[in-house]
């Protein structure tokens, strides 16, 4: 490491200083590099000249991107969401974005699906922003696991218990409507098809289907997309003729589902009924439009947006049922049931 106050790597090899050869000369981490240049709390005195001092010798210039999140007046929520080209996570996103624009916050984002590993999302994103917005599959650890200490709201977390904020997504009473939708219009032979599992929603739909007198197939393993829909609309019409409704993991794979099927030839809802699960937009531009759980991610954004504003403004504490709320899906019948 260079000595206090002298110019490193960066200085003798003409490329411009990075964060992190600042951090390397004063001995400190990006964290405290940041908040001395930007001349944010939590940091004392003397670190803060020392880390100036290592930044002036290697001429270092924060980006103007960084000095923009960090301005005092500016606040930056960070949203951690699984994949972006699930439609889903891009709606969430696009409702978290518009309630955090009007609350006058910055959004950064970041794809579990493009994070090197589940650390960076806890340990090195997380420590960047103001609050935290998570809806990742894998869930977030406790605040004893390494987490930073700030505001944190998970969103349909699957651990029963956590030490954040949390918005709970309720699909029993919305399953359960759907499996008499299905009942009433004959169905004898649903078909579920799950991701790699089972999972939580599919042994929801399993038991309502067995406490409605019916006898459930489950299809499990597949990829919730378009591909893995038709793909298992195929073993469903090779395997199991005598399947009568196809419920889908969610509105993704009930498109690939309903293209699958239409190439068939089979008809749709008369030969075999089809059920999504999200409420995507777009399945009201699909023929025929399809039917099902959804879910108001606006309301799931708001729910989010004001657990975790509020715990930021120290006005809810960081955990407990003062930080707790619950969106429940609703059964949109559409044309394909």
């Amino acid at each position: 490491m260079p000595e206090e106050g002298h110019a490193g790597p960066a200085a003798s090899s003409g490329r411009p200083a990075t964060i992190n050869d600042v951090a390397a000369a004063a001995g400190v981490s990006r964290q405290t590099v940041t908040r001395a240049v930007n001349n944010m709390p939590g940091i004392n005195a003397a670190t803060r000249e020392r880390v100036l001092a290592a930044a002036r010798d290697l001429h270092y210039r924060p980006s103007r991107f960084g000095r923009g999140l960090v301005k005092p007046q500016a606040r930056t929520l960070g949203l951690l969401i699984d994949d972006l080209a699930n439609p889903y996570y891009a709606e969430l996103a696009s409702a978290v974005l518009g309630l955090a624009a009007d609350a006058g916050w910055n959004v950064v984002l970041a794809e579990r699906a493009h994070a090197a590993a589940d650390e960076f999302l806890v340990e090195a994103f997380a420590d960047q922003v103001d609050a935290l917005v998570s809806f990742i599959s894998t869930g977030l650890p406790g605040r004893s696991d390494g987490l930073p200490d700030q505001p944190i709201v998970e969103i349909d977390p699957w651990n029963p218990v956590t030490g954040h904020g949390r918005v709970d997504l309720d699909m029993e009473p919305a399953v359960r409507e759907a499996v008499r939708h299905l009942r009433d219009r004959g169905v004898r032979a649903p078909v579920v098809l799950d991701r790699v599992g089972p999972s939580a929603r599919a042994k929801l739909f399993l038991r309502e289907f067995g406490a409605a007198g019916l006898t459930p197939t489950l299809i499990a393993g597949a990829a919730t997309d378009l591909d893995g829909g038709a793909r298992q609309a195929g073993l469903v019409l090779r395997h199991h003729p005598e399947a009568d409704a196809v419920v889908a993991f969610n509105d993704v794979m009930g498109f690939g589902v309903l293209r699958a099927l239409a190439l068939a030839g089979i008809d749709v809802p008369g030969r075999i009924r089809v059920v999504g699960v999200d409420g995507l937009r777009i399945g009201r531009f699909v023929t025929p439009r399809l039917t099902t759980l959804a879910l108001d991610l606006s309301a799931v954004a708001s729910a989010a947006l004001e657990i975790v504003l509020a715990m930021h403004a120290g006005t809810a504490p960081a955990s407990g049922p003062a930080t707790h709320r619950r969106v429940a899906y609703a059964l949109d019948i559409g044309e394909s049931s």
